[in-house]
């Protein structure tokens, strides 16, 4: 199985930025600790931008893969081109969250995308995004 990891706005930024709410791993350790958790399961791919314009010409590319993990940024809360990008194509999409969203600023509480994944991890810190690889191994083969 091949996971495409996508990264949104200011995600360059992790350890860095806030670590009392996104902890303080760098992203590319963050990537190096996700493929060690998934080897065996799948085959990991990481790309990360501040740029809208080319996070959704990597979802328009998702087909060559069986799965994509979203961290989309502040994008999620409001970007509808996003949503309408994931809905354009047939690979299955999971939504993953290093903080809990739900209990924090009223504007991250609702992800617009969310409708457009099949399951969102949220709050559960670097390993988010593992959470959602997995659900993506186990119940979209």
């Amino acid at each position: 199985m091949k996971i495409l990891f996508l990264y949104g706005p200011n995600l360059d930024m992790l350890g860095r930025r806030e670590p009392q709410i996104y902890g303080d791993m760098t992203l590319k350790q963050l990537n190096k600790y996700t493929k060690k958790m998934l080897k065996g399961k799948a085959k990991v791919y990481f790309y990360q931008t501040n740029s809208e314009e080319k996070l959704i010409k990597k979802i328009h590319r998702a087909d060559r893969f069986d799965g994509v993990v979203i961290n989309a940024g502040a994008l999620s809360h409001y970007s509808y081109a996003l949503y309408d990008a994931i809905k354009c194509v047939n690979t299955p999409f999971a939504q993953a969250h290093i903080s809990d969203i739900t209990s924090r600023e009223d504007f991250r509480k609702v992800s617009v995308i969310e409708p457009a994944c099949v399951v969102t991890v949220s709050g559960k810190g670097k390993d988010s995004g593992v959470l959602a690889a997995n659900y993506l191994i186990e119940h979209t083969k």
